[in-house]
């Protein structure tokens, strides 16, 4: 089942077009590449799927499924390219940066905790007075983020303060913390960038655990051609914001105008 699709979608800058008529429909259960020479328009395009941009032109449509009393499954979609990053979030997509964004000064724990606050159910009130409803949800809180860390093999690190993790490492406390909002899609913004090649081949393994363990659909962006090649089912390929061949990782290594992106032509 597809699970979201961007249809046609443009951002433009002024005069410049970033990221033209891109479509992509990711189906569940997923992992899918995105990929490109620097300056192709990959950033730009997740920057529209999460919000941050609305496209200039096209709509981006997220699958919501829902489960009646008697447990059977329904599915709508949901035009969500108007939405704020926090409403996608909430529905269910999140996703990580091309650049580290923890809270540096805080603890590996407090980086996850503070991402579950997308789910409290407590208003403000009942936080700055600690009713037992808060408190309660305080420490479900606290228990999903410590199991979270677990899963990504931090949980010996929670009271380490996330900016004296090495670069790995911290590379996976922002994937713990994206997983904190309870997503059904995660996009994964170059997540091996400056990891050396076994980080790499760890981080891959990684990826698909966390897929298989969390059911998730995985988008990602990346220039770590063994990352990509070796664990993408699909892959699509940008060019100066034109979507030049998508298709299986032998597909895109024997594709043509790919070389030509990346290498140039003699």
């Amino acid at each position: 089942m597809s699970i979201l699709r961007a249809d046609n979608i443009t951002m433009k800058f002024g005069g410049l077009v970033a990221v033209s008529n891109f479509q992509m429909m990711l189906q569940e259960g997923e992992i899918v590449g995105l990929i490109g020479p620097n300056g192709a328009g990959k950033t730009t395009a997740f920057n529209m799927i999460t919000g941050v941009y609305t496209p200039t032109e096209g709509q981006i449509y997220f699958t919501e499924g829902k489960k009646d009393e008697q447990g059977n499954q329904s599915s709508h979609e949901i035009n969500i390219t108007q939405y704020r990053p926090d409403q996608i979030t909430k529905l269910g997509v999140a996703r990580t940066f091309q650049n580290i964004r923890l809270f540096k000064e805080l603890s590996v724990l407090d980086n996850v905790i503070i991402a579950n606050h997308l789910r409290i159910k407590s208003d403000v009130i009942s936080s700055i007075l600690r009713l037992p409803n808060y408190t309660k949800e305080e420490k479900a809180m606290v228990e999903k983020s410590i199991h979270l860390l677990e899963e990504v093999g931090l949980k010996d690190l929670v009271h380490e303060k996330s900016s004296s993790l090495p670069y790995g490492k911290q590379r996976r406390l922002e994937i713990a913390r994206a997983l904190a909002t309870s997503p059904k899609v995660l996009l994964l913004d170059e997540p091996a960038a400056g990891m050396n090649p076994k980080e790499s081949l760890e981080l891959m393994e990684f990826v698909g655990e966390i897929r298989d363990r969390f059911k998730l659909t995985i988008f990602m962006i990346e220039h770590h051609m063994q990352v990509v090649m070796g664990i993408c089912e699909r892959i699509f390929v940008l060019d100066h914001g034109v979507t030049i061949a998508k298709g299986t990782p032998s597909e895109i290594q024997n594709n043509e105008k790919v070389v030509e992106a990346y290498l140039g032509v003699d």
